[in-house]
């Protein structure tokens, strides 16, 4: 057999280079074609071209690709806004690791060219939603989650062939850096205690969203694209009121489906992205790296226990959006990265994100999500809104002027 051609969108990043760690793991079952990434980073994309040689270099910024088209004579370098979103013509399955809205055009393109999608970007699907279904519908194309918990969720399923016994999903969080804490204690936390995540490595941005809760309230609305009822044939007809979130400190189960005579299967392992990155690249077969393996003489104690929605209220305005629907998450979405960004920046407390973000959907217009152009569009005006809002925010005491 063949080995499958894999292209990755954001090479660079977190997701991009846990990739790699999969491919070389398992060199005779992928064939790396293509990798892509801003190239605000020349170094590691120049790198990671001449290390693991494939065919296409995608950089999206023109600004920066001059010395990497330099240092990679013989590659077919790409550039431009659309590089990355050419990949999927060249591949059997992409990954998308591309950080926030900017993956858009990566989802959709690989979805409209009927490959499989490994997706990592959920902000894709949660703001475009309605638009990434009709792609998920072309001929051919697969959508298969790489996150952790839509990944032991998508395993979880394979255990019916019955659509309408399934009666509930449920989404496990570890509760972040700051778990346990009251909203006085957390007036004051500075970026570098918000970066410093107990279990998981990821990039700061998701980082971030995990401390407030609001990386939880996208995988509520991503779950509910992925597999209720906006799906259609591909979901269970789930809705809101049946995704749940629980606590769970240790990240060992990484998600739960409960069924219509109350069994319920999770899926476990010990927290290593290599894992569910596999299982997406390998779908419908699996990898034969063991990552995440649980040693379970060692293992202890599994703890579970309800979010605290005061303390967190971005999981309770991701429940709003998503209810509402339309372009609401990608307003959600929009104000969320604004708002993330500001607090990385020393602009706003880390208190202010869940502020910012209801602030602008308060001033949610009801657009419908018709086209990428119309999800585009509330995106611009999302974060118009919310760098407005900004300004009413004092910035934390030592922050950088």
């Amino acid at each position: 057999m063949s080995p499958v051609r894999v292209a990755l969108a954001g090479s660079t990043g977190s997701i991009g280079t846990q990739s790699l760690d999969v491919l070389a793991a398992e060199p005779e079952s992928f064939e790396l074609v293509a990798i892509g990434a801003t190239g605000r980073n020349p170094v590691v994309v120049i790198e990671q071209a001449r290390t693991h040689r494939p065919n296409i270099v995608a950089i999206s910024d023109p600004a920066v690709a001059a010395p990497i088209i330099d240092a990679l004579p013989g590659f077919d370098v790409r550039v431009g806004p659309e590089a990355m979103a050419s990949l999927a013509d060249d591949a059997d399955v992409v990954v998308n690791g591309v950080v926030g809205f900017a993956g858009l055009s990566v989802t959709l393109a690989t979805l409209e060219a009927g490959r499989r999608l490994a997706l990592a970007n959920k902000e894709s699907l949660i703001a475009a939603g309605p638009v990434v279904q009709r792609a998920r519908r072309t001929p051919g194309a697969e959508l298969v989650p790489v996150d952790s918990e839509h990944g032991a969720i998508h395993q979880c399923l394979r255990a019916t062939d019955n659509r309408s016994r399934v009666a509930r999903l449920v989404l496990t969080a570890s509760g972040g850096p700051f778990r346990g804490r009251s909203a006085a204690d957390l007036a004051q936390v500075t970026v570098a205690e918000a970066l410093a995540h107990p279990t998981w490595s990821m990039g700061p941005k998701i980082t971030v969203d995990s401390s407030t809760l609001m990386n939880k309230g996208l995988e509520v609305i991503e779950a509910h694209e992925l597999f209720g009822a906006p799906a259609g044939d591909a979901g269970y007809g789930i809705g809101f009121d049946e995704i749940d979130v629980v606590v769970h400190p240790q990240s060992i189960v990484h998600s739960m489906v409960e069924f219509t005579d109350a069994s319920t299967i999770a899926q476990l392992s010990i927290p290593d992205m290599r894992l569910p990155i596999g299982y997406a690249l390998a779908w419908p077969d699996r990898i034969t790296t063991p990552f995440g393996r649980i040693d379970w003489s060692k293992l202890g104690r599994l703890d579970f226990e309800a979010p605290d929605h005061a303390t967190f209220p971005c999981l309770g305005l991701a429940y709003e959006a998503g209810r509402i629907g339309g372009t609401a998450p990608a307003w959600l979405n929009a104000a969320n990265e604004v708002a993330v960004d500001a607090f990385l920046g020393g602009r706003i407390a880390w208190g202010d994100i869940s502020r910012v973000i209801a602030a602008t959907l308060e001033h949610h217009d009801s657009a419908p999500a018709t086209d990428a152009d119309a999800i585009i569009a509330a995106d611009t005006e999302a974060r118009r809104l919310a760098a407005g809002i900004l300004v009413q925010f004092t910035p934390p005491v030592g922050a950088p002027v």
